[in-house]
């Protein structure tokens, strides 16, 4: 256990170095930040004076190097619109984004999990028709028209809940739903894929013929095997809850991270830009290694592979 965590460790970190490489000279190549912060109005002189106040003058290596360095200790540097620490802007809002994806992924798991082990239990029954109609319709309906939809009923027709801000818990409720439901499909048909094969297995069989509790076999033999890869996946959905609700927390104004790196990429503006995809990476890979670890504790097959 303790070399294949070392493996993960090594793997994750060479992830995030290539992240942070390529965020930078990406971020670096796709605009002149000295052209930005001088302004559209500003002489060749102006622009060559903030290149070299800022250090753009330097070779792009050594600037990665530097930027690195500094955001390393935490320091992201300036906002070249706002003119505030980018590391302040950042953690007034991680709060928001944070509580969203843990919601939604909570809401997610609450519904995928028993609606896919339900259906394995009974296929082509009722109850698994009905999980692949919410599958298939979670699929087909865009996030950004699932959510408009819901602020015409619940917000502006019922007025049963907020359809904008971040003070109250009732204005998650929708963004959640609307996150939360677009990664219900694919948690719910891994779950449904996965019990019905573990169900069918012979040491299943075995469990049952020894004439142990049907909810035992269910709960403590079947589900625990049929759960690690719905364990990896949902991982990966939390990350990409992190990193992509954007479009959530602008509909609904949250103002995360998600709507701050919308404004950030109008406005061209690079360290905050920088500092975001880097922070989503982090949260993506560390994820994803806490996974892996969490697999191999459920299936130490998998550590010594």
């Amino acid at each position: 256990m303790l070399a294949y965590t070392l493996k993960r460790t090594l793997v994750a970190f060479l992830i995030l170095i290539v992240v942070s490489s390529l965020t930078f000279s990406l971020t670096q190549l796709s605009t002149d930040p000295a052209m930005t912060i001088a302004g559209e109005t500003a002489s060749q002189e102006d622009i060559e004076a903030v290149r070299k106040l800022y250090g753009f003058d330097k070779p792009v290596v050594q600037q990665y190097f530097d930027w690195a360095a500094r955001s390393l200790r935490g320091d992201f540097g300036e906002s070249f619109h706002y003119r505030q620490q980018v590391s302040e802007m950042i953690a007034g809002r991680i709060g928001t984004t944070i509580t969203l994806g843990v919601c939604a992924i909570l809401f997610a798991l609450v519904v995928s999990i028993p609606l896919g082990t339900l259906a394995a239990m009974r296929p082509n029954s009722f109850i698994d028709r009905v999980a692949l109609f919410i599958a298939v319709l979670g699929q087909a309906l865009p996030t950004f028209w699932f959510a408009l939809m819901m602020i015409i009923v619940f917000g502006v027709w019922w007025r049963m809940l907020p359809i904008s801000g971040n003070t109250t818990w009732q204005h998650f409720v929708m963004p959640t739903i609307a996150l939360g439901y677009y990664a219900t499909p694919a948690l719910m048909r891994l779950t449904r894929a996965g019990m019905i094969e573990v169900l069918g297995s012979d040491y299943i069989r075995t469990a049952r013929a020894k004439g142990l509790r049907p909810w035992t076999v269910l709960f403590k033999h079947a589900l625990r095997n049929a759960i690690i890869p719905v364990v990896s996946l949902a991982a990966v959905w939390f990350g990409f809850m992190l990193g992509g609700s954007i479009v959530i927390e602008t509909i609904f104004n949250l103002k995360g991270i998600g709507w701050l790196s919308y404004d950030a990429l109008l406005r061209a503006d690079l360290p905050v830009v920088q500092a975001i995809v880097l922070i989503f990476a982090t949260f993506y890979v560390v994820l994803t290694f806490l996974a892996d670890l969490l697999n191999a504790y459920l299936d130490p097959r998998i550590s010594v592979k």
